[in-house]
C-alpha cells in the first residue's frame, strides 16, 4: 500500500472523506427507515390495544390477536416446511451430471449462478409461501374459534342425521384444512418439478428417459397425496349437498338436497371416493413399479368417472325421472326445506289466520268506537318530521337531528324521539381547535307525541328546548359525546375548554368528566395517535395536556361492531332515556351460512326499503346467511361511550359458541334492568328478513309451495316513486281476537300477491318485550276471491278522488310541496283501515306541517284536517264523548261539564276560528289562516282560564 502522505494529493483525500460520510449517512437513513416502519406497525397495534382497553374489552383484542398469530405461525410453518422439504428432497434426489446435453448445458448457467445462494434461496422461497399461507390462515380466525368452541344445536339434519353444529362449526374448518392441503401439495409439486428439471431429474429434449426413477417416485407420491385429498373432498362434498345452493323455480337461493342430489349426486360422490382412493394407491405404487402407466390410466378413469357419474348421470336422472313428475319427486325434499328454513329464521311459530277483509258489522257507532281502541294511530311520521325537529329545536347551526327519527314508548304512548347531535359542518369557523377541541358534543333530547300534533300541524313536543326539559325532567345527563352523526375524533378533558351549549345568557363551557377515550398524557400515545390520524399537531399541540383524552369510534354501530366483531349489527340504533342517562340501543344478530336445508338470503337485499338508500344503514350488504337470531341487545352510553352486551336469546347455540370463545363479554339477560327492558323492541331488520322469507314460506304444504300459487310480495312504498319496498311501521295496536288490554307495541307490514296490487295479507309481530308473547308473528290472510285494495291501490284512489285531488292541488298552491306520510294499515272489525297523514311544506317554511289526514275503510274515503274528523266522516259517527278535552290539533273542542257562560262563548269562538282556518287553508290564503290560528289559541286560553277559575276552591267563610 502506498504511503498516504506521499500518495496522490487533494482529489483522492476529498473523495475518501465524503465516501465515509455517505456510508454513515446511508446506514443512518436505513436504520431510521427501519425504525420508522417498525413504529408505523407498532402505532396501529398500540392504538388498537389502547382503545380496547379503554372500553374494557381488552380480552376481545387479545383473543383475536393470539388466535391470528397462532394460525399464522402454525400454518405458515406447515406450508414453508412442506415446500422447503420438497425443494430440499428434489435437490438431494438430483442425478449425477454425466455427459452434458444441449438442454443441460443451457441449464448449467442457471445452476452455477444460484449455487452460492442455494440455502438463502431455499429459505426465501419457503418464507414467502409460508407468510402468504400464514396470512390466509390468520383470516380464518372466526372459523377456528367456532370449530373449537362449537356448541350442539340439539337438532339433526334430515339426510345424514348429524347435529346441525357439524355443518355450521365443523364443516367450514374441514373445508379450510382441505383447501390448505391442496395448496401445499400443488405448490410442492410445482417447486419439485422446477428443481428436478433444473438439476436434470426431468428432461424435455435430452435423449433417454424423460424422468429419473428418483424424480418419478418423488412426484408420484405428491400426486398420490393430491388424489387422496380429492377423495377426501368427494367425501366432504356428500355433506356439502345439505348446504348447497341451487337454482330451483320453487324458491330463490334454494338450499339442501333435492331428488337428483339424494338419488344421483350422493351415490356418485360415494363411488368417486372409492375410485379416487384406488387411483391414489396406484400413484403410491409407482415407488416400486417406477412407471407412470397405471397411475396415468387410473387418473384418466377418475376424470372420466367424474364426468359420467358426477355429471352425466345426474342430468339423465333429472331429465327422465324428475321432470316428468317433478312435484311428486321433489315434494319430500321441499318439505324438509320448508321446515329447516322456518326453523332457521325463527318463523316456525308464525300464526296464520283467515281474515275476511270486509267489515263484518254495519253498526257505525261500534266501528267508530273500535277505531279508537284498536290502535293508537300514529300520524307523526318519523321519516318526514325530522326537518320540523331541525327547524324548531335545532337552536344552533352546529346541532342536527338524524334524517329518520325513532319511535319508542313513554308513559304508555307512542313517541317520536331524536337527539340534538353535533353537526361538524355547522360550526361557525372550521379549524383544528374548533373541530376537535371546542365543539365536541351534542346536547339534549327532543320528543313529541306520535298520535297528535299542535294546532299548527307541527310536532306536539313533550321534551324540548336547550337545555332539554319536559317529561324527562332536567336531571339527566344531556351531553351527547357518542351518536350516529359523531364520526370525527375529539380531544377532551385537557386545558382546552369545550363549548357546552348556548342560551340567552351566552355560551356555557365545560370539560369532559367521563373516563372514556384514551389518555394522551403519555408522549408515546400522542406520537402513535399523531401517526394513526395523520395529524402531527397531536404530538406537539399546547391544547393537549394533563387529563386530555382522545375519543374516537364514536357511533353506536362502530363501537358494538368493534367489541363484538362476530355480531351483525342492525341498521337502525335508537336512543332512549334510561335511569338518568341517554342510551343508544343497538340490536345485534348472530348468523351462519351453514344451516342444512335452510334457504339463503342476502341481508343487504332483504333489509333494503324506501328509507335505507339515504337515511338508514343497510345490514351487511353482501352478507349471505341462512340462519339469524336477534341474540344480543347492546347499549352504548351517549356520554361515556360504555358498551354493554346482553344475552337476549339464551337458546341460540351460535351465541353460546361465541360466549365460550370470548368469556365475560356478554352479560346475562337477567341483568337487563326494568327501565331498559321497557324500551327494547323487536328489531326492524330481523322483521324485514322474516317478512321476505314469509312471502314464500308461509306455505307449509309442499305441493302448494311448488306451484307458487300462494306466493306473496312485499309491496313498493306507494308514497315514493323509487320503486322500493315499503318499510315496516311501529304501531301500538291489537290484532283481531285480542282484547283491548292486549293492545301492544307492534311492528307491522302488508303483503300483496306476486305481480298484483291487491292486499293478500297483513303481518304484525309483538314488539314489546314486557309481554308474554313478545316476538309472536301473526298473519292475517285475506281471501283471493274478493280482492281487497292494497297500499298502491289505496294511494291511487286517494289521489284520483276528484275532491281530494282538488284539495291537494290547493295545498300545492304558492309553490308549496305536499309530502305523504306513512300509509298505516290496521285490521278493524273484519275490514282494513288505512290512515295516511299529509304534510305541506310551504315555500316560506323549511319544514313540513301536518295539514290533512287521509282515511279509507270499507270503500269510504275521507280527507279532513284531523284524524278524528276523518274517522267521523268515514264511519258516519262520532267518537264517544270523553270527560277530558282532546289534545290540540285533534278533533273539535268538546265542551266541559261546567256550563260557564264565558267558557261557552270562548268555545264558540274557538269553533268559529277552526272553521275560518279550514276555509283559509282551502283557499290558499295563509295570512287569513295564521290569523284564524291566533284567534283559536286566544279563544282556547279564555276557555281554559274561565274553567280553571270556576273549578278553583272558594275560601272558607
Amino acid at each position: 500500500m502506498p504511503d498516504r502522505g506521499s500518495g496522490p494529493t487533494g482529489p483522492r483525500m476529498r473523495v475518501g472523506r465524503p465516501s465515509r460520510r455517505s456510508r454513515t449517512l446511508l446506514m443512518t437513513l436505513g436504520v431510521l427507515a427501519v425504525l420508522g416502519m417498525a413504529f408505523v406497525m407498532f402505532a396501529g397495534f398500540w392504538t388498537d390495544w389502547l382503545w380496547f382497553r379503554s372500553v374494557k374489552y381488552s380480552t376481545v383484542f387479545t383473543t383475536t390477536l393470539w388466535t391470528r398469530v397462532g394460525l399464522f405461525a402454525v400454518f405458515g410453518l406447515l406450508m414453508a416446511g412442506a415446500v422447503g422439504l420438497n425443494v430440499w428432497l428434489a435437490y438431494r434426489l438430483r442425478p449425477p451430471l454425466s455427459a452434458m446435453s444441449l438442454e443441460q448445458q443451457s441449464l448449467d448457467r442457471y445452476r452455477m449462478s444460484i449455487a452460492p445462494y442455494k440455502k438463502w434461496l431455499l429459505l426465501g422461497v419457503s418464507a414467502l409461501v409460508g407468510m402468504i399461507a400464514g396470512a390466509s390462515a390468520a383470516s380464518q380466525w372466526k372459523t377456528w374459534l367456532m370449530y373449537v368452541n362449537g356448541v350442539p344445536f340439539g337438532s339433526k339434519d334430515p339426510q345424514f342425521h348429524l347435529d346441525v353444529s357439524f355443518y355450521t362449526f365443523d364443516l367450514p374448518w374441514y373445508r379450510f384444512l382441505l383447501g390448505f392441503g391442496f395448496a401445499a401439495v400443488i405448490l410442492s409439486v410445482i417447486a419439485a418439478v422446477v428443481v428436478h428439471y433444473l438439476y436434470g431429474g426431468l428432461r424435455v429434449t435430452s435423449p433417454g428417459a424423460r424422468a429419473t426413477a428418483a424424480a418419478t417416485g418423488h412426484l408420484s407420491v405428491l400426486l398420490g397425496l393430491f388424489v387422496t385429498l380429492k377423495a377426501v373432498a368427494y367425501w366432504l362434498d356428500r355433506y356439502g349437498l345439505a348446504v348447497k345452493s341451487s337454482d330451483f323455480k320453487a324458491a330463490d337461493n334454494w338450499t339442501g338436497l333435492r331428488y337428483v342430489d339424494a338419488n344421483a349426486y350422493l351415490p356418485a360422490k360415494t363411488i368417486l371416493v372409492a375410485i379416487a382412493a384406488i387411483c391414489a394407491a396406484l400413484f403410491f405404487a409407482t415407488l416400486w413399479r417406477r412407471t407412470w402407466q397405471l397411475p396415468v390410466i387410473g387418473f384418466g378413469l377418475m376424470v372420466l368417472s367424474a364426468i359420467l357419474i358426477g355429471g352425466l348421470y345426474p342430468a339423465i336422472v333429472q331429465k327422465f325421472q324428475v321432470q316428468p313428475n317433478e312435484q311428486a319427486k321433489e315434494a319430500p325434499y321441499v318439505e324438509k326445506n320448508i321446515k329447516a328454513t322456518r326453523d332457521a329464521y325463527g318463523i316456525d311459530q308464525s300464526e296464520v289466520k283467515d281474515y275476511p277483509g270486509v267489515p263484518q258489522t254495519d253498526d257505525k257507532a261500534k266501528l267508530r268506537q273500535a277505531a279508537g281502541t284498536t290502535a293508537s294511530i300514529r300520524i307523526l311520521d318519523p321519516n318526514i318530521v325530522s326537518p320540523a325537529f331541525q327547524q324548531l329545536q335545532q337552536v344552533k347551526g352546529y346541532y342536527a337531528f338524524p334524517s329518520t327519527l325513532a319511535v319508542d314508548r313513554y308513559s304508555g304512548q307512542d313517541t317520536v324521539i331524536g337527539l340534538r347531535e353535533l353537526n361538524i359542518g355547522g360550526i361557525p369557523k372550521n379549524n383544528w381547535i374548533n373541530d376537535h377541541f371546542k365543539y365536541t358534543h351534542g346536547y339534549g333530547v327532543v320528543a313529541a307525541k306520535g298520535t297528535t300534533v299542535d294546532d299548527q300541524g307541527a310536532p306536539d313536543f313533550t321534551q324540548s328546548d336547550l337545555p332539554s326539559k319536559g317529561m324527562f325532567g332536567t336531571g339527566f345527563e344531556q351531553r351527547i359525546y357518542y351518536g350516529e352523526r359523531t364520526t370525527q375524533y375529539s380531544i377532551v378533558g385537557g386545558p382546552q375548554k369545550e363549548l357546552d351549549y348556548s342560551d340567552d345568557k351566552g355560551e356555557k363551557e365545560t370539560s369532559y368528566q367521563g373516563d372514556s377515550g384514551v389518555n394522551l398524557d403519555n408522549p408515546v400515545n400522542r406520537a402513535a395517535y399523531a401517526l394513526a390520524f395523520s395529524e402531527p399537531q397531536i404530538l406537539y399541540s399546547g391544547a393537549i395536556g394533563e387529563g386530555s383524552r382522545i375519543l374516537y369510534n364514536r357511533t353506536p354501530k362502530e363501537r358494538v361492531e368493534a367489541v363484538a366483531p362476530w355480531l351483525t349489527i342492525d341498521g337502525a340504533p335508537y336512543p332512549a332515556v334510561i335511569d338518568g342517562r341517554i342510551k343508544w340501543i343497538v340490536d345485534a344478530y348472530t348468523t351462519t351460512n351453514g344451516y342444512p336445508y335452510a334457504s339463503r338470503t342476502t341481508l343487504g337485499q332483504s333489509t333494503a326499503d324506501s328509507l335505507t338508500n339515504s337515511q338508514r344503514a343497510v345490514v351487511a350488504q353482501e352478507n349471505q346467511v341462512n340462519y339469524i337470531r336477534n341474540s344480543v341487545k347492546a347499549t352504548v352510553d351517549a356520554y361515556d361511550g360504555t358498551v354493554t352486551l346482553y344475552q337476549w336469546d339464551a337458546e341460540d347455540p351460535v351465541l353460546k359458541t361465541w360466549m365460550k370463545a370470548f368469556p365475560g363479554t356478554v352479560k346475562a339477560k337477567s341483568e337487563i334492568s326494568k327501565p331498559l327492558m321497557d324500551h327494547l323492541r323487536y328489531p326492524q331488520d330481523l322483521f324485514k328478513v322474516q317478512r321476505e322469507l314469509l312471502t314464500r314460506y308461509h306455505v307449509t304444504d309442499p305441493q302448494t309451495f311448488l306451484s307458487g300459487s300462494e306466493a306473496w310480495a312485499v309491496p313498493d312504498d306507494p308514497t315514493t316513486k323509487a320503486g322500493t319496498a315499503v318499510p315496516p311501521y311501529y304501531l301500538s295496536m291489537k290484532m283481531p281476537g285480542q282484547t283491548e288490554k292486549d293492545q301492544v307495541f307492534s311492528l307491522t307490514t302488508t303483503f300483496t300477491p306476486n305481480e298484483r296490487d291487491n292486499l293478500s295479507a297483513f303481518m304484525a309481530v309483538n314488539a314489546d318485550p314486557g309481554t308474554p308473547d313478545y316476538g309472536k308473528i301473526r298473519i292475517l290472510k285475506l281471501p283471493t276471491s274478493k280482492p281487497v285494495d292494497g297500499p298502491k291501490q289505496v294511494q291511487s284512489k286517494f289521489q284520483s278522488e276528484p275532491k281530494i285531488a282538488e284539495s291537494i292541488r290547493l295545498l300545492r298552491g304558492g309553490d308549496s310541496e305536499v309530502e305523504y306520510g306513512n300509509l298505516l294499515a290496521v285490521p278493524l272489525e273484519g275490514g282494513m283501515l288505512y290512515v295516511e297523514p299529509v304534510y305541506v311544506r310551504s315555500s316560506g317554511l323549511k319544514y313540513p306541517l301536518l295539514r290533512k289526514v287521509l282515511v279509507t275503510y270499507g270503500g269510504q274515503t275521507a280527507f279532513e284536517d284531523t284524524l278524528d274528523k276523518a274517522l267521523n266522516v268515514v264511519f258516519g259517527a262520532e267518537a264517544p264523548t270523553t270527560p277530558v278535552n282532546p289534545p290540540p290539533g285533534e278533533g273539535t273542542v268538546t265542551p266541559p261539564t261546567a256550563q260557564n257562560p264565558t267558557v261557552k262563548a270562548a268555545l264558540a269562538d274557538a269553533q268559529k276560528a277552526i272553521e275560518e282556518a279550514d276555509k283559509a287553508m282551502k283557499a290558499g290564503d295563509w295570512a287569513a289562516y295564521g290569523k284564524a290560528q291566533s284567534d283559536l289559541q286566544a279563544a282556547l286560553k279564555r276557555a281554559i282560564d274561565a274553567e280553571a277559575k270556576q273549578s278553583a276552591p272558594k275560601p272558607a267563610g
